[in-house]
């Protein structure tokens, strides 16, 4: 048994987390088509630092009172990211919309070709995802997109 494993379990034990949670916990330590008795890679260590992809948006310093300003909250797995961009690569494009997809990332610095998309390129931009973290203040709204 791994060490954190062992910290999921005595999280369970100690009623700091449910049941469904620890699950996912121990379920998000299993890549996919490990094999019982196998070793871990890369991907156990990218899939457990970064869990959800969260965009909130609040009313800002001078709206925070106001009846009608609006509170979002959206919290997108990981994992519905990593099934998108697998998605991509067998999606039967025209090519120049393809070079256009493409284009959007290189104009950022990002070599990427979204129709060949490899598992160890998506787990790299997966690792990038883990690093963001954009906070936006204005007097109407804040913004606050990171990965948790």
């Amino acid at each position: 048994m791994s060490e954190n494993q062992r910290k999921i379990l005595e999280m369970l034990a100690n009623k700091e987390i449910s049941v469904d949670e620890a699950h996912r916990l121990l379920s998000a330590l299993e890549p996919e088509g490990r094999t019982p008795g196998g070793t871990p890679g890369a991907e156990t260590a990218a899939r457990t630092k970064g869990k959800y992809l969260r965009i909130k948006v609040a009313p800002g310093p001078e709206h925070e009172h106001d009846e009608d300003a609006e509170l979002i909250n959206v919290r997108v797995p990981m994992s519905l990211i990593r099934s998108g961009l697998k998605f991509t690569s067998v999606l039967p494009v025209r090519p120049e919309v393809r070079d256009r997809i493409n284009e959007v990332p290189r104009e950022k610095g990002i070599n990427l070709d979204a129709h060949n998309l490899k598992s160890e390129d998506l787990e790299e931009i997966i690792e990038a995802m883990s690093e963001l973290e954009v906070n936006v203040v204005s007097g109407k709204e804040m913004v606050k997109v990171f990965v948790e």
